[in-house]
C-alpha cells in the first residue's frame, strides 16, 4: 500500500491521519516539536466542524472536555447588550457549537491514533521528488520516503514554500492575545459566548468546559511594533498581563477578572494575519491543508474548523480517485471557493470590528442592534451548514 506522509501534528494533520486510516489508507504524521505540551488557548469548533468529528466518531470524547455554546451576544465595552442570537436554529444535539482547550483536542486526536504513528522531533528541512516517490529530510538527520505528501505544517509552512509561489501572510493591523481562566465570573452564563466592542479593540469570552473560560483580546497596532514572529504563537511574559489590564481598563468587570485570573505565562500573543486566496495549492504528489495554504484571521473562529473540513474532503477524494494526482487536484478545486470565502468574510468582519473613528463605531454598533435575529442566523448558516461529508467530489 502506498504511504502518505503528513507534515504537521496539529489539528488538521491529526484529523487527516484519522480520516485516512478510517478509509484504510496507510499514513504517518511528522511533527517538529519534540513533545506535545499542554499549551495553547481555546479553540472554537462550530457545527460545520463538529459534523466532521461526528462522522469520524470523535465527537463524544471531544464533548467530554468541551463547553457548549447555545447563544452569542455582542456587547458594548461596559457590558451593555448590542445584539444576541440563539443557536437553537442549529441541531445542537448532533452538531453542537463548542469550545475547548486546544491541547485537549490535540490529545484526543493523538490518542485516536496508534502510538507509533505520530513521529515527534521531525522538523522537515527539505524534500525532493524522485520517480513518483518523495524523499523527505528532517533536521534530526532522519530520511523518509513516501508516495504522497500532505503539508499541514501551519502558516509558515515549509512544504508551501517549496511547491507554490504564494507570498508571505499579510498582517491585518491588530494583535491578538488568548488565554484560559480557571475562574468563571458570576456575571457570565455558562453556555453563552460574548464579544465586546470598542474603538479599535475587542474582547471575546466563551466556555471551554470543566468550569474554565476561554478569552481573546484584540487591539490595533502598527506592523513591526512588537518583536513577534509573524503568525507564530508566543508565550507572553508577566508584562503582557499588565499591558492587557491597561488596554482594557474600565471595561466590563468580567474582562478584568478573566485577565487577572489567567496564569500570565500561559497567555499567547499573535499578530492577526491571513493569506489572500492563491492557486495552485500543490504540485505533483504534494498538496497543502489548513493554515499551510489558507490561513485566516481568527474573527470567525474558523481556522481549525476549515482544517478539519479539509481533512475529510481530501480523504473522500483519495477514496474516490485512489492515491493519485487527480485526487489531490480535485480536493484543491473543491475546497478553494469555500476557504477563500471564509478568509474574506473573516477579514471583513475584523476590519469593521477594529474601526477607530468614533462616528463609524457608533454607526456600526447601532446597525448591529437593528439586525433581526433571523437575518444573523441566516448569515451563520452560510458557514455552519457546510457538510464536508456530502459536498460533491
Amino acid at each position: 500500500m502506498s504511504r502518505v506522509a503528513i507534515i504537521g501534528g496539529g489539528i488538521g494533520g491529526l484529523t487527516t491521519a484519522i480520516a485516512l486510516r478510517q478509509f484504510a489508507f496507510d499514513c504517518e504524521v511528522f511533527e517538529q516539536a519534540p513533545q506535545l505540551l499542554d499549551v495553547g488557548a481555546a479553540i472554537a469548533v462550530w457545527p460545520n466542524a463538529t459534523r466532521v468529528l461526528a462522522k469520524l466518531k470523535l465527537l463524544e470524547p471531544v464533548l467530554e472536555r468541551a463547553g457548549v455554546m447555545r447563544e452569542i451576544r455582542w456587547l458594548e465595552r461596559d457590558g451593555s447588550l448590542i445584539n444576541r442570537v440563539r443557536l437553537t436554529c442549529f441541531d445542537l444535539e448532533t452538531t453542537p457549537a463548542i469550545a475547548l482547550h486546544r491541547a485537549d483536542l490535540q490529545r484526543i486526536l493523538v490518542e485516536s491514533l496508534p502510538q507509533d504513528l505520530v513521529k515527534l522531533d521531525h522538523d522537515l528541512v527539505d524534500f525532493r521528488s524522485r520517480n513518483d516517490r518523495i524523499d523527505l529530510q528532517f533536521a534530526n538527520g532522519k530520511a523518509v520516503s513516501c508516495d504522497f505528501l500532505i503539508g499541514a505544517d501551519g502558516i509558515h509552512s515549509e512544504v508551501r514554500k517549496r511547491v507554490t509561489d504564494v507570498p508571505i501572510p499579510v498582517y491585518r493591523g491588530y494583535l491578538v492575545w488568548r488565554g484560559i481562566s480557571p475562574v468563571q465570573p458570576k456575571e457570565l452564563d455558562s453556555d453563552v459566548a460574548c464579544e465586546l466592542h470598542d474603538r479599535g479593540k475587542r474582547f471575546g469570552i466563551g466556555p471551554v468546559g470543566h468550569g474554565r473560560i476561554g478569552w481573546w483580546a484584540a487591539a490595533n497596532t502598527e506592523s513591526g511594533t512588537h518583536s513577534l514572529n509573524r503568525g507564530k504563537e508566543t508565550t507572553a511574559h508577566r508584562a503582557t498581563q499588565s499591558e492587557l489590564l491597561d488596554l482594557f481598563a474600565a471595561w466590563y468587570p468580567p474582562v478584568i477578572e478573566l485577565i487577572e485570573t489567567t496564569p500570565p505565562d500561559s497567555i499567547l500573543r499573535t499578530e492577526a494575519c491571513d493569506l489572500p486566496a492563491q492557486q495552485p495549492w500543490g504540485l505533483g504528489h504534494v498538496t497543502l491543508l489548513g493554515d499551510a495554504i489558507h490561513p485566516t484571521t481568527p474573527n470567525l473562529g474558523q481556522g481549525g474548523c476549515m482544517a478539519i473540513e479539509d481533512a475529510l474532503v481530501l480523504t473522500r477524494c483519495l477514496a474516490k480517485y485512489d492515491l493519485s494526482t487527480t485526487a489531490l487536484r480535485t480536493y484543491e478545486h473543491v475546497r478553494y471557493a469555500r476557504t477563500s470565502a471564509i478568509t474574506d468574510y473573516s477579514h471583513l468582519y475584523g476590519a469593521v470590528g477594529h474601526w477607530q473613528n468614533h462616528l463609524a463605531v457608533e454607526l456600526r454598533n447601532r446597525g448591529m442592534t437593528l439586525l433581526p435575529e433571523r437575518l444573523v442566523q441566516r448569515a451563520m448558516r452560510l458557514v455552519f451548514d457546510y457538510d464536508a461529508s456530502r459536498v460533491r467530489v
